[in-house]
C-alpha cells in the first residue's frame, strides 16, 4: 500500500508540472501562428518552448490555427469590390459651361456643357450635377416647365429627358438625322424636331412609362411648300421652330435656313402665313441705331443683294401674343415681322411695308452675324415696346458687347422707334445668356432677371432695377459691374489654398459648439448676400431629416485661402451651409506674416482646436468654442512671449500667434488630443509646440545632408502603435500614459528621410533611403506583420528641448551620439512599416531598415505614369489602401500592405476634368475615402469607397422638384375666361432664341394660362395622326410585315351584327374618305375650274434657266420611277399575303366542316 501510495503520490505530484507544460505549449503554438515576430519577449519564450514538445500537442490545437486563407483576408487591404467612385457633392459653375435654361415657375437654372455636365443651380445653396455617360457637348436644353424634367439634345444628335426628382437620365432617343432646332410646347410633354432636311417631328415624354416616344405626327419640307404655294428646297434645314403664343400649342412658327418663316397651324393643317426674303424686294422702314448714327428712314432696297437669300441665325417672339417675331440674320441683319395671331383666319393680304421692319446695330457694311436674341416686355400693357437684348450684329472689329434695344411701336409697326439703346461690357468671353421673368404681388409689374454666362465658367446676373437704372442714364456703353454668382464655397475669389473634412463628436465641448455654429449659420443666412439684391433663384426644397437622424453638427469642411482667411462650412449634409469666417488679421495687433496665404491647417475635434500656418511661417491657433472667461492672446517669437487681453466674443477665438521662422509651412498636425501640434516647415525644420502652455518644446535645425524643402511628415504615437500600449516595458517607456512619446518622420523633396523623436526632438535617424535621381511625394507610416532588423547611425545636431517655465530662454545645441537608447528601443518597433510614395516608384520599407540605413525595400512598384499626389484609405481606423494620382488625371488604388492594384480610374470618366498644374496643392482627403478637388470654380467631393455614406444619400438630398409649388402654379392658372384674357395682357414673354447658325438652343416662353393640361390634351389627338406619310421613311422603316397563324384568331368573341343601312353609310362614308385622301383634298368635281395665267405661272413655272429645268424634271423622272417600283414591290407583298390568307382560310374551313354548331 505504501508503494502503491508513493507511486500515486508521484502521479498526482507530477500533474502541476505537466498542465503547467501543456499551457506553456499551447500559448508558444498560438504565438508562432498568429503573432510571429510580435515582440522580444515573445520570440524568447518561444526559443525556451522545445520543438519536441511544440510538436506533441500541435495536433491539439489545430482548430485554433488560422488557415493562409484566413489570415490572407486579415491581412488583405481594400478589395475592389469595396470601390465605387461616385461625386458625392459638387459646387461651383463648370469652367465648360455653354448653354443656359430656366423653369420660371420652380426657380431652377439649368447650365450644360461642353464635356457632358448639366448643373442643376436652386436657392438655399442647393445645386445638382447631372452627367451624361459621353463627354459631348449640349447644343439644346431648355425645361419641360414645372413638371419636374429637363430635355437636352447632344451633339451626337441624342434626345435625352432627365428626371430631376430622381437625379438621373430617363430617357433617350438616338436621331438618325442631325438635329438642327428643338423646342418643347410649354405645360405639355410634347417636343419639335427639326432636322437638317427641312423635316419637323414630333416627340412626347410619357412620364408614368419613362419613355421618349415617337408621335406619328410628321411634316416633312416639300408637304410644306405644296401646301403654302411656295418653292423650298429640299436640303434647307430647319433653324427654329417656336410655339406660336396664345394659340393653345395649335400653331408653330417654323423657320428655315433660307429666311423662309412659316406659322403652320396643326390643327387644321394648313399654313396661316408666309414670311420671308421676298416681302424685302418693296420699300421698307429701316431704323439704323448706330453709337455714331442712329436714324429712322425709308429706304428703297431692290438690289440684287437685298433679293438675294438671306440666312437666320437667331429669332424670338417681340410681342405676349405672337404677333411680331424679331430675327436676326447672318449679314447683321435684325428684322421684326408682324405675324397673323387670328385664330379663326388665315393671314390676308397686306402691304408689305406694314409687315417688316428693319433694325441695324451699326452703319458698316460689315458686321457680325446677330447670334442671339431675346425679348423682355416693357412697362406699357399694350403689348406694344420693350427691350430687345442682341448679341452681335455690331461692326466686325468692335468690343464684345451685350446690346439691349428699348423698342416702341405703340403707334404701329411701321412706325417703330428706338428710344434707348445699352451696350453692356462682359467680363470674360460671351456663352449664353437667358432672361428669368417673375410675376410678383398680384397686379404688380413683372421682374426680369438677366443671368450672362461667360468663359470660362463666370454666370452674372443683373436683376430688373438694374437694368432700369442703366437704361435711364442714356449712355450707350456701361461698364457697370454686374453681381457674379454667388458661389457657396469660394474657390477663385479669393484662391482656395487648402482644405480639410473633419468629423465634429456629438459630446462634451461639441454640444455647446453645434449650439453656437447654428446660431451663426442663421445670422449668416443660407444663400450667399449679393449686397441689397436678392438671389433670383428660389428653387428646390431642403431635406428635412428627421430629428432621430439630424445629430446636429457633424461634420465641418474647413478652407484656407490665399488672402488668409479661413472659413467654415456645416458638411453634415449634402447642402453645405456657411458657418464661421476666421479673418487673417486680428483688430489692434500687428504681426509679421499676418494675411499671407494659408499653407496648412489641422483641426482637434476633441478640443476644438484649430491650427492654421501660412506661407510666411505663422502659426494662429483658434479655440472654435469660445470663452468670455479667457481672451487673452499669446504672441510667441523665438525670443519673446507677449500676453495681450483683448475683448473677443464667444465665437471662434484666436488664443495664440506663433512666429518661429521665415518659411513657409508645409505640415501642421495635433497629437495627444490637441495637447501636442507638430509643425513642418518647408526648410526642412520642425517644431513641437505645448497647446496647454502654449511654448515651443523643442525645434530642430535644417536636416543634415540636404538642402531640399521638406514635403511630407508621418507622426506615429504611442497611442497610435498597439504594441507599444500593450508592452511599454519593452518599448523603453516608462508610463504607459505618456500617449506622446512616438515618431516623426520627416521626407524632403530629394527621398531623404529622417526619424526623430516626437517627444524629444531627439534625431533617431537620418539618410538618403534612395540615392538614385527620385522626386519624392508623400510618406507613410503604419501597422504589418514585416520584420524589422538591428540599427545603426550617425551624429546629428538639434535644438534641445524648451523647458516651458522658461518660456524666453533660447534654444541650445546638442550632439546626439547615433547608438543611444532612444535610436535602440525605436529600432526594435515591432510591425511598423515606412511606405515612400515617389513619382516613379512606391517603396516598402520597415521601419527598423529606415533607422538602419538599408535601403534594400521589401518591395519596390515602379508605376506606369508619373504620380502627383497620393494619400490612404482606412477601414476600422486602420490603413487599408493607397490612393496615386497619375499626372495624366488617372486614379489608381493599391491595397496595403501588398500594393496590389485593385482599381484604376479618371477624374474624366468621374467628374470630367482635366489635371491642371498646381492642382493637387488644392487637394484634401479624409480617411473615410473622400478626395475634395478644385478646379477652377468647381469644388467636387468624390467618395471612393462603396459602403462610405456620411452624406446619407439619398435621404438628405435636397429635392429638386417642389410639387406643393407645381400643384399651386396650375391652380392659381385656373382661371375664368375673362381672367384669362386679361391675363394674356399682363403676363410677357420672357422670349425664344436660336444659337449658332444652323440651329442651335430655342427658348421660348408663353403666357400661364394656355400651359393648362386641360386647354392641351387636344394636342394628343393632332400629334398621334399621321399627316403626311413618307414611304421611304415610314413604309420600310416602321411598318413590318405581320404573319399571321391560324392560332391567331379568335372565334370565342362576341358577334356584332349590323344593319344594312349602317353598312351602307359606313361604306359609302369610308368611300369618301378614300376618294379626299386619293385626291390629297383637291376638288372632286368633275367640271373643269377656270384658272388665271398668273395662277397657272406660279404653279407650274420653274425658277430658272432651260438646263436647270430640264435637270429637275429628269429628277421627278427618276424619283417617279422609285414611286413606282416601291408601289410594284408593295403590291407584290399584298399579293402573296393575299394568298396566305386564303390558304389559311381553306384550312379553317376545313377545321370547321367536322365541328358540331354547339362545339363552335
Amino acid at each position: 500500500m505504501k508503494t502503491d501510495s508513493t507511486v500515486e503520490n508521484r502521479t498526482f505530484s507530477l500533474w502541476p508540472p505537466l498542465l503547467h507544460f501543456i499551457q506553456r505549449s499551447v500559448f508558444s503554438t498560438f504565438v508562432d501562428t498568429q503573432f510571429r515576430r510580435a515582440s522580444a519577449e515573445s520570440r524568447i519564450r518561444h526559443r525556451r518552448c522545445s520543438p519536441i514538445r511544440t510538436a506533441m500537442f500541435s495536433k491539439l490545437f489545430q482548430k485554433v490555427n488560422l488557415s493562409p486563407r484566413h489570415l490572407d483576408a486579415e491581412r488583405r487591404g481594400v478589395t475592389s469590390a469595396d470601390l465605387d467612385p461616385r461625386v458625392v457633392l459638387h459646387y461651383g459653375i463648370p469652367s465648360t459651361a455653354s448653354i443656359l435654361a430656366v423653369d420660371p415657375i420652380q426657380g431652377l437654372l439649368a447650365v450644360g456643357t461642353l464635356d457632358g455636365r448639366i448643373k442643376v443651380i436652386g436657392g438655399d445653396n442647393i445645386e445638382c450635377l447631372l452627367i451624361y455617360p459621353k463627354p459631348v457637348p449640349f447644343k439644346n436644353l431648355e425645361f419641360l416647365r414645372n413638371q419636374g424634367f429637363l430635355a437636352s439634345v447632344s451633339n451626337e444628335n441624342e434626345v435625352q429627358v432627365w428626371d430631376l426628382e430622381r437625379r438621373c437620365l430617363a430617357s433617350n432617343l438616338q436621331w438618325e438625322s442631325n438635329i438642327t432646332a428643338f423646342s418643347v410646347i410649354y405645360g405639355t410633354q410634347y417636343m419639335y424636331v427639326g432636322d437638317e432636311y427641312g423635316s419637323l417631328f414630333v416627340l412626347k415624354y410619357n412620364p408614368q412609362e419613362g419613355k421618349l416616344l415617337h408621335q406619328p405626327y410628321h411634316i416633312p419640307a416639300n408637304a410644306v411648300a405644296e401646301v403654302a404655294g411656295i418653292s423650298v428646297p429640299i436640303h434647307h434645314c430647319i433653324v427654329g421652330v417656336l410655339p406660336q403664343p396664345c394659340s393653345l400649342g395649335n400653331r408653330m412658327l417654323i423657320a428655315y435656313e433660307n429666311g423662309l418663316l412659316i406659322v403652320w397651324d396643326a390643327s387644321q393643317d394648313s399654313v396661316v402665313c408666309v414670311r420671308g426674303y421676298k416681302d424685302l424686294h418693296v420699300n421698307n422702314k429701316t431704323v439704323v441705331n448706330s453709337p455714331n448714327d442712329m436714324r429712322h428712314e425709308l429706304s428703297n432696297d431692290t438690289s440684287d443683294k437685298a433679293s438675294a437669300e438671306k440666312d437666320i441665325s437667331s429669332l424670338c417672339w417681340a410681342s405676349a401674343n405672337g404677333s411680331i417675331l424679331a430675327v436676326g440674320y447672318v449679314d447683321g441683319d435684325i428684322i421684326l415681322w408682324k405675324l397673323s395671331t387670328d385664330i379663326s383666319a388665315k393671314d390676308q393680304p397686306s402691304k408689305s411695308s406694314d409687315n417688316v421692319v428693319k433694325l441695324q446695330l451699326s452703319s458698316g457694311s460689315r458686321r457680325l452675324p446677330v447670334i442671339m436674341l431675346y425679348w423682355s416686355e416693357g412697362r406699357s400693357s399694350n403689348d406694344c415696346g420693350g427691350h430687345l437684348f442682341v448679341y452681335g450684329g455690331d461692326a466686325i472689329g468692335s468690343e464684345e458687347v451685350l446690346t439691349i434695344l428699348s423698342l416702341d411701336w405703340s403707334s404701329g409697326i411701321e412706325n417703330l422707334k428706338c428710344v434707348g439703346r445699352l451696350d453692356l461690357t462682359l467680363n470674360g468671353s460671351f456663352a449664353d445668356m437667358i432672361l428669368l421673368t417673375k410675376s410678383g404681388v398680384p397686379g404688380s409689374r413683372e421682374s426680369t432677371s438677366l443671368f450672362l454666362l461667360t468663359s470660362p465658367g463666370q454666370l452674372h446676373v443683373y436683376d430688373d432695377a438694374c437694368l432700369s437704372t442703366l437704361l435711364s442714364e442714356h449712355e450707350r456703353k456701361s461698364h457697370a459691374p454686374a453681381v457674379q454668382y454667388p458661389v457657396v464655397m469660394p474657390t477663385v475669389e479669393p484662391c482656395m489654398t487648402v482644405g480639410k473634412l473633419s468629423f465634429v463628436p456629438g459630446h462634451g465641448k461639441a454640444r455647446a459648439f453645434c449650439e453656437t455654429a447654428m446660431v451663426s449659420k442663421l445670422r449668416l443666412g443660407q444663400t450667399p448676400a449679393m449686397g441689397n439684391r436678392k438671389w433670383p433663384l428660389t428653387g428646390g426644397l431642403p431635406c428635412k431629416l428627421s430629428s432621430a437622424a439630424d445629430n446636429g453638427l457633424e461634420r465641418m469642411f474647413i478652407a484656407g485661402y490665399e488672402d488668409g482667411s479661413v472659413r467654415i462650412w456645416d458638411a453634415t449634409n449634402p447642402t453645405l451651409s456657411h458657418v464661421f469666417v476666421l479673418e487673417s488679421e486680428v483688430k489692434g495687433i500687428e504681426v509679421a506674416g499676418v494675411g499671407a496665404s494659408v499653407s496648412a491647417l489641422d483641426f482637434c475635434s476633441l478640443n476644438l482646436s484649430l491650427a492654421v500656418g501660412n506661407e510666411c511661417g505663422l502659426i494662429c491657433l483658434y479655440r472654435l468654442l469660445g470663452s468670455s472667461d479667457d481672451t487673452n492672446l499669446h504672441i510667441v517669437t523665438k525670443t519673446e512671449h507677449e500676453v495681450l487681453n483683448l475683448h473677443q466674443k464667444n465665437e471662434p477665438q484666436c488664443t495664440a500667434l506663433f512666429s518661429l521662422l521665415n518659411s513657409p509651412i508645409c505640415h501642421l498636425q495635433f497629437l495627444i488630443s490637441g495637447a501636442r501640434l507638430v509643425v513642418g516647415f518647408e526648410c526642412g525644420q520642425v517644431a513641437a509646440i505645448d497647446t496647454s502652455s502654449l511654448s515651443v518644446l523643442f525645434q530642430t535645425h535644417c536636416m543634415a545632408g540636404t538642402s531640399s524643402p521638406l514635403i511630407s511628415l508621418a507622426v506615429k504615437t504611442y497611442s497610435d502603435c498597439p504594441y507599444l500600449a500593450s508592452h511599454p516595458k519593452d518599448s523603453g517607456f516608462e508610463s504607459s500614459n505618456d500617449t506622446g512619446n512616438g515618431i516623426i518622420s520627416c521626407l524632403t523633396k530629394d527621398a531623404h528621410i529622417v526619424v526623430i523623436d516626437s517627444a524629444t526632438g531627439s534625431m533617431i535617424s537620418s539618410q538618403l533611403t534612395h540615392p538614385e535621381e527620385s522626386t519624392a511625394i508623400s510618406l507613410y507610416i503604419f501597422e504589418s506583420s514585416a520584420s524589422i532588423s538591428s540599427v545603426s547611425g550617425e551624429k546629428h545636431t538639434l535644438i534641445s528641448p524648451r523647458n516651458s517655465e522658461a518660456k524666453n530662454e533660447p534654444a541650445k545645441s546638442l550632439e546626439i551620439e547615433p547608438d543611444t537608447p532612444v535610436r535602440a528601443r525605436y529600432s526594435e518597433q515591432m510591425g511598423l512599416h515606412v511606405l515612400l510614395c515617389c513619382e516613379d516608384a512606391l517603396y516598402l520599407n520597415s521601419l527598423k531598415s529606415v533607422i538602419l540605413g538599408d535601403n534594400d525595400s521589401i518591395q519596390k512598384i515602379s508605376l506606369k505614369k508619373p504620380c502627383r499626389w497620393t494619400t490612404t484609405l482606412k477601414k476600422d481606423e486602420k490603413e487599408c489602401g493607397l490612393v496615386l494620382l497619375y499626372q495624366s488625371g488617372d486614379i489608381v488604388i493599391r491595397s496595403l500592405p501588398e500594393l496590389e492594384m485593385v482599381g484604376e480610374y479618371s477624374l474624366m470618366s468621374i467628374v470630367r476634368w482635366n489635371l491642371k498644374a498646381n492642382m493637387d496643392k488644392e487637394i484634401s482627403s479624409s480617411d473615410s475615402g473622400q478626395l475634395i478637388l478644385v478646379n477652377g470654380y468647381e469644388i467636387a467631393f468624390i467618395s471612393l469607397l462603396a459602403s462610405e455614406n456620411n452624406f446619407r444619400i439619398p435621404d438628405s438630398l435636397p429635392c429638386l422638384h417642389n410639387k406643393a409649388l407645381a400643384e399651386d402654379a396650375d391652380a392659381a392658372a385656373g382661371f375664368s375666361p375673362n381672367q384669362k384674357k386679361k391675363q394674356d395682357t399682363t403676363l410677357g414673354i420672357l422670349g425664344g432664341i436660336i444659337k449658332g447658325f444652323s440651329g442651335g438652343k430655342i427658348e421660348h416662353n408663353v403666357d400661364l394660362p394656355e400651359a393648362q393640361k386641360t386647354n392641351l390634351s387636344h394636342l394628343d389627338g393632332i400629334f398621334s395622326r399621321v399627316l403626311f406619310s413618307d414611304p421611304s421613311t415610314f413604309a420600310s422603316d416602321s411598318q413590318e410585315v405581320v404573319e399571321l397563324s391560324i392560332d391567331d384568331i379568335e372565334l370565342d368573341g362576341p358577334l356584332v351584327v349590323e344593319s344594312s343601312s349602317s353598312k351602307s353609310k359606313a361604306g359609302k362614308r369610308d368611300k369618301e374618305t378614300e376618294r379626299e385622301k386619293l385626291f390629297e383634298g383637291a376638288n372632286t368635281d368633275t367640271k373643269p375650274k377656270m384658272r388665271t395665267p398668273a395662277e397657272i405661272m406660279a404653279k407650274y413655272r420653274f425658277a430658272g434657266d432651260a438646263s436647270a429645268a430640264s435637270a429637275h424634271a429628269r429628277d421627278r423622272l427618276v424619283e417617279r420611277q422609285e414611286k413606282l417600283e416601291r408601289i410594284s414591290e408593295r403590291s407584290e407583298e399584298l399579293r402573296n399575303g393575299a394568298e396566305n390568307f386564303a390558304s389559311m382560310a381553306q384550312e379553317l374551313a376545313k377545321r370547321m366542316e367536322n365541328r358540331k354548331w354547339w362545339n363552335i
